[in-house]
């Protein structure tokens, strides 16, 4: 019996998978089956090393249709479900599939059912394999090995994985284009990978014996890992579900792991009493917050001649409001949003009904950030490091106030409370959920509106105009919630 065949028993139908991984050999084979009206209950799927063999008395030949050009409807978003959730190691995903491919012919827009069970499954598979391939990238480590007799071979390095699919030659070229100039093996229960900075070769399934047990360089990497532990960022069951103690045995830092978690509070007390603020515990209550911040120094833009500006609006706001930075009207006042692009705020606000008194208003950055220009301070935006930074106080003040709604104004602010940069014009108007349990909303700063005119700053008005009343009743609908 070769590799693959097709053997047709009575009106029931057999297709041997040549590999257990190839959505082109699938696909083929599916289409086949459905121009020739075969349903999903009278095939059989069988994976490379199943039970195909039981059948090589019967025909071996699919059945082959009368019209080859006969049309066989697929939804994009089937296809891109089906190349990702077929490397699953589920041995009936081949028919999943195929009974999904059936019942498009049918219902085409069968895949906008979210309740549907042969959908929720799919979905499922794909988020599986997907969670994989994001752990091999994560956690795979490569050691070197030692060569012999042959050094002009160059390095070698070898890794040790275990997936729980079948994702090895689906993520082979994300290392190949990460290691290019690198030759290394990665070795699984399920293959092998060889890349010699040219040729990518396939391999046998291996055993952790094959792969090195470690190598000096380990012992920089472990000295490195400890470094930069934070024990004052520590939790421990958000780190057990981004690493989980499976893939720690593969890893050479996580033995440190154990010892740095029961050194945490030692070294966070440490870390406070030489004055490194953003480590030590939160403040409790606002003013506490306004007094620390005044005193701190944990990027240049502090170090300037400025002052630090707090946020105001009372401690259990539905809204907060978080800015970019003070401006030079809001240093000399101290207090946020006083100065022209505040007026403009304040403007829009009382347009879409929402009171200012009864919201909180800070800022990303507490300090103002400028270049001196004659006697004039110029406004500049603060760089993504600062922000960071400063994160850490705005994060203090959302633990107190607790808002159900937050408006971030302008891409500075939205990364303050994401973490990450994003496009201000492809987020805006639609909420994001955020760890607290609150709402984002992202919209422009209002200073972005002075720097327009024409129609640019009609249209600009208006869409501002728009996201504010559309947060005004969102407000609303959660006031109404019970």
């Amino acid at each position: 019996m070769t590799a693959l065949q097709h053997v047709k028993l009575g009106t029931y139908y057999v297709v041997n998978m040549l590999s257990h991984d190839d959505f082109g050999f699938w696909r083929e084979r599916a289409r086949s089956l459905v121009q020739c009206d075969v349903p999903p209950d009278r095939v059989a799927w069988v994976e490379p090393g199943g039970t195909g063999s039981l059948f090589s008395h019967g025909e071996r030949r699919m059945p082959v249709p009368e019209d080859p050009n006969r049309m066989v409807r697929a939804s994009k978003r089937f296809v891109s479900l089906a190349k990702t959730a077929i490397h699953h190691s589920d041995p009936e995903r081949f028919a999943l599939l195929y009974r999904l491919l059936w019942r498009l012919q049918s219902n085409p827009r069968m895949m906008e059912d979210k309740a549907d069970p042969d959908i929720r499954r799919v979905e499922e598979l794909d988020k599986a394999v997907r969670r994989d391939a994001h752990k091999m990238h994560a956690f795979v480590r490569f050691r070197l090995v030692e060569e012999g007799d042959e050094p002009e071979a160059g390095e070698h390095y070898v890794a040790w994985f275990e997936p729980d699919h079948h994702i090895l030659r689906r993520e082979a070229g994300f290392f190949v284009r990460r290691f290019a100039n690198m030759r290394w093996s990665i070795l699984t229960p399920r293959g092998s990978l060889h890349w010699d900075t040219e040729t990518l070769c396939e391999g046998p399934p291996a055993q952790k014996s094959d792969a090195p047990s470690g190598d000096p360089a380990e012992d920089l990497w472990r000295k490195y890992y400890a470094s930069i532990f934070n024990p004052a960022r520590l939790k421990i069951g958000a780190m057990l579900k981004e690493m989980p103690k499976k893939y720690w045995k593969n890893m050479p830092e996580a033995e440190l792991i154990p010892e740095l978690i029961a050194g945490a509070q030692g070294r966070e007390a440490s870390m406070v009493a030489e004055g490194k603020s953003e480590f030590a515990a939160r403040p409790d209550t606002l003013e506490a917050i306004g007094k620390a911040i005044a005193g701190c120094r944990n990027c240049p833009i502090g170090s300037l001649e400025n002052h630090a500006v707090m946020g105001e609006g009372p401690r259990d706001a539905p809204l907060m409001i978080v800015g970019e930075q003070p401006g030079d009207k809001e240093d000399m006042a101290g207090r946020p949003f006083v100065g022209p692009a505040g007026q403009v705020l304040n403007e829009h606000l009382a347009a879409a009904g929402i009171m200012r008194e009864k919201a909180y208003l800070t800022n990303a950055v507490k300090h103002f950030k400028y270049v001196q220009r004659g006697k004039r301070r110029i406004h500049q935006s603060p760089a993504a490091k600062e922000i960071d930074t400063c994160r850490w106080w705005q994060e203090a003040e959302r633990a107190i106030v607790k808002p159900k709604l937050v408006l971030a104004l302008g891409a500075s602010a939205a990364r303050s409370l994401l973490g990450k940069t994003v496009s201000v014009n492809k987020v805006r108007g639609t909420p994001i959920a955020l760890e607290d349990g609150s709402e984002l909303w992202v919209t422009v700063h209002p200073s972005y509106l002075l720097r327009l005119d024409g129609d640019a700053a009609a249209e600009q008005e208006r869409l501002f105009a728009a996201d504010l009343a559309a947060v005004r009743e969102r407000l609303d609908q959660m006031a109404e919630a019970p």
